[in-house]
C-alpha cells in the first residue's frame, strides 16, 4: 500500500503541515544546513561521549535491508531500468554526509539510509558526490535521482521536488565549554559574534532574530562568515567568536568527540515554524512514493534506528516517513 493511502501519524500529520518562512529565488532551493563544513579526517576513534563509536575509514560495513519485491515493483521503470539508485550528496557534514579517512569515499548518516531504501527497492546504490548548489539543477536534469544530503523542505522547494521524510531537522548553537549561554530566542544573540555559512537556513534564522532584536532596541548579533568549517571552529575556540550555528547533528558529534565545545541551543530549522530532512526527488516522476514505502519498510524493521544510532543521531528519529508534495504542503507560498 502506498504511503499516501496509508494513516498518518498525528506528530506528522501536523509536521506535514510545515509553514515556513519564504525567501524568493533559488537561494531557498539551496541555502539548507551547512554547504561549507569540511569533512573530518582521522581514523575510527575510540568511543565518544554519547558511547558512539564513529567510524570515518571507507569500509564501512553498512548496515543492510533485504529486497523486498513488492516495493521493488512501485519504482517508475525508467528509474529501475539500469539497476541503480543514483542518490546525491554533498559530503560536507560529519556525521551526515563527508569523506572517509582516503579522503575520496562518500560516507555518513544520510549515505547509510539511502543504503536502507536501495536494498528495500532492489537497487543498486549510486553516490554522487555535489556541490550544495547544483543538487537542485542535476535533480531536475535527471542525472540525480534522489537527494540525501541533510535536505530540508520548504514552500520553494515544494514547487519543483517531491520529498520523502526520514528525520527531524534541527540547528544548534555551539560554544566553547567554558560558556554559560543558553540560547532560546533572540533576545539570547544579542551583541554576540556568531559563525554561520551564508545563504542557509541557520542564516535566514539569525537574520530574523536580528530583526527581533532592532525592532526591540536591543544590539543584534554580529554576524561572522568562513570559508570551511575548520575555520569556523578554530575561529570559535580562539574566542573570535563567541557561537557558531550548525546542523544540530555536526554539533552533537563536536560536542561528543571534543573537549572544549558544547551545545548552548537548539531551534527547529524551519523557525518559525517546523520542518522535516527527507530524501529529495523530481516532482511527479513517481520514485517519492516508492522511497517514503522503503524507509517505512526500515522503520518498522529497526534497521533505520541502527543507521541513527550507529551515527548518534537517535533523538531525531521519525516514527514513520510521508510523502510531502506540493498538493499536501500547507504553509507559505505556493
Amino acid at each position: 500500500m502506498s504511503q499516501s493511502s496509508a494513516p498518518r501519524n498525528s506528530r506528522l500529520r501536523s509536521l506535514a503541515v510545515l509553514p515556513a518562512v519564504v525567501l524568493a529565488g533559488m537561494s531557498v532551493l539551496t541555502g539548507c544546513s551547512d554547504p561549507g563544513a569540511q569533512a573530518a579526517t582521522g581514523e575510527q576513534s575510540p568511543a565518544a561521549a554519547n558511547g558512539v563509536v564513529y567510524n570515518s575509514s571507507p569500509e564501512q560495513n553498512r548496515i543492510r535491508a533485504e529486497k523486498d519485491p513488492a516495493l521493488a515493483a512501485k519504482v517508475p521503470a525508467a528509474i529501475a531500468k539500469d539497476g541503480k539508485l543514483t542518490v546525491g550528496t554533498t559530503a560536507g557534514s560529519v556525521p551526515l554526509s563527508f569523506h572517509a579517512t582516503d579522503n575520496k569515499t562518500p560516507i555518513g548518516s544520510e549515505l547509510d539510509l539511502a543504503q536502507l531504501v536501495a536494498d528495500k527497492l532492489g537497487l543498486d546504490l549510486d553516490v554522487q558526490v555535489t556541490a550544495w548548489e547544483n543538487w537542485p539543477l542535476k535533480t531536475q536534469s535527471g542525472d540525480l535521482e534522489a537527494v540525501f544530503s541533510n535536505v530540508g523542505i520548504n514552500a520553494e522547494r515544494v514547487k519543483l521536488f517531491d520529498f520523502s521524510t526520514y528525520r527531524a531537522a534541527y540547528m544548534g548553537f555551539e560554544a566553547k565549554k567554558t560558556s554559560s549561554y543558553d540560547i532560546k530566542s533572540s533576545a539570547d544573540i544579542s551583541g554576540l559574534k556568531i559563525s554561520v555559512g551564508s545563504g542557509t537556513n541557520q542564516e535566514k534564522i539569525l537574520l530574523a532574530w536580528n530583526k527581533e532584536l532592532e525592532a526591540a532596541g536591543k544590539a543584534p548579533a554580529e554576524l561572522q562568515y568562513y570559508s570551511s568549517d575548520a575555520d569556523t571552529i578554530l575561529a570559535l575556540g580562539s574566542g573570535r567568536t563567541d557561537v557558531n550555528i550548525t546542523p544540530y547533528p555536526s554539533a552533537v558529534y563536536r560536542a561528543n568527540t571534543r573537549d572544549d565545545l558544547k551545545i548552548v541551543g537548539k531551534v527547529n530549522a524551519g523557525w518559525p515554524n517546523e520542518t522535516l530532512v527527507a530524501a529529495t526527488t523530481l516532482k511527479d516522476n513517481g520514485l517519492a512514493p516508492a522511497i517514503t514505502d522503503a524507509l517505512n519498510a526500515v522503520i518498522k524493521d529497526g534497521s533505520y534506528g541502527e543507521v541513527l544510532a550507529r551515527w548518534g543521531l537517535s533523538e531525531e528519529a521519525l516514527p514513520a516517513s510521508e510523502t510531502i508534495t506540493a498538493s499536501n504542503y500547507v504553509g507559505g507560498s505556493k
